[in-house]
């Protein structure tokens, strides 16, 4: 799997774990770096100090690339912009912001800067910026997504004929078929956040990942229409949403139902009541708790049969 985003990154696979908040901690991002991927760090959780003790283990764990994800919109994100320059980080991508904010100063350190996009007027304002490369997140992802809910399998091909910089597809990828497909339309690289998040050197609680793998189709919907468009999973929290939602709440009254801390809550600590549970649609796709090695390898197998398969016909 030789692309320009293997090349980029110097890594094996064109595999990129996602940065989640609560899920992506040091043991995850080396773990996927070290099957030759791009781990990343979800900067959205911590603070500066932790990010940089995250950071510093991680360097411990692998020789091998890695990244770190920040969201702009978090309060703390030009902190972390310092804090992964000072400790030479390789790559960072950013999110919910704009992408001209700090791509340069990033650059102008050496560092790989992605931005990710759920349509093409900010895939274009990326490459604009001067970013390396684009990530495309369909609806299908977990947490927070666009408010255009455009599917991974239209917005991938449309913002590949948008712009000349490597897009990497994202949003219901898991499967190595997927991850064909997804080339095929002419991403070069894949972006995998719920599979990791659930894996065994995730650091979401338990109870979080069981929740997942015991879920089934239909059990992620789409909230917070009216504020960010957020994927849940059901819950008791979920229940709460749906409710508020259908009584038409406004803006004000969502924001009071949110609260602070809801997603560590969930994800971190295990309250499957009160917390707030973020995961792809892909989460009815995953039946079983898996290291990352194990993924790998599904990926790689699921890979080579649907080649074969689109060989022979």
């Amino acid at each position: 799997m030789n692309t320009r985003v293997t090349e980029l990154f110097s890594i094996d696979f064109p595999i990129i774990s996602g940065g989640m908040v609560w899920c992506s901690g040091w043991e995850l991002a080396a773990a996927v770096s070290n099957q030759g991927g791009l781990g990343l760090l979800g900067a959205g959780s911590m603070t500066p100090d932790v990010l940089v003790e995250h950071i510093r283990k991680t360097k411990q764990a692998t020789n091998k690339p890695f990244g770190v994800n920040i969201p702009l919109m978090n309060p703390n994100s030009a902190t972390h912009i310092e804090k992964v320059i000072e400790e030479k980080v390789p790559v960072v991508f950013t999110s919910a912001g704009n992408p001209a904010l700090y791509t340069q100063r990033l650059k102008d350190n050496g560092i790989k800067v992605v931005h990710v996009v759920a349509n093409e007027k900010f895939a274009l304002k990326a490459e604009s910026a001067g970013c390396d490369a684009i990530v495309a997140e369909g609806f299908e992802a977990g947490g927070h997504n666009g408010k255009e809910e455009t599917s991974t399998l239209v917005l991938v091909q449309q913002i590949v004929k948008a712009v000349n910089i490597p897009v990497i597809a994202a949003g219901g990828i898991v499967t190595g078929e997927q991850v064909f497909a997804m080339l095929s339309l002419g991403a070069e690289g894949v972006q995998i956040g719920s599979a990791f998040a659930v894996s065994k050197e995730s650091s979401a609680h338990e109870n979080f990942k069981q929740a997942v793998i015991n879920s089934k189709e239909g059990d992620t919907m789409l909230f917070f229409r009216k504020l960010s468009p957020t994927r849940l999973l059901k819950g008791g929290f979920f229940t709460q949403v749906a409710e508020a939602e259908a009584s038409g709440a406004s803006k004000e009254e969502l924001l009071a139902l949110i609260g602070t801390g809801r997603s560590r809550i969930g994800m971190f600590e295990g309250d499957l009541e009160e917390g707030e549970l973020e995961i792809g649609q892909v989460a009815s796709l995953l039946n079983s708790p898996k290291t990352v090695a194990e993924i790998f390898d599904d990926i790689k197998s699921g890979y080579a049969s649907a080649r074969n398969r689109m060989l022979n016909l």
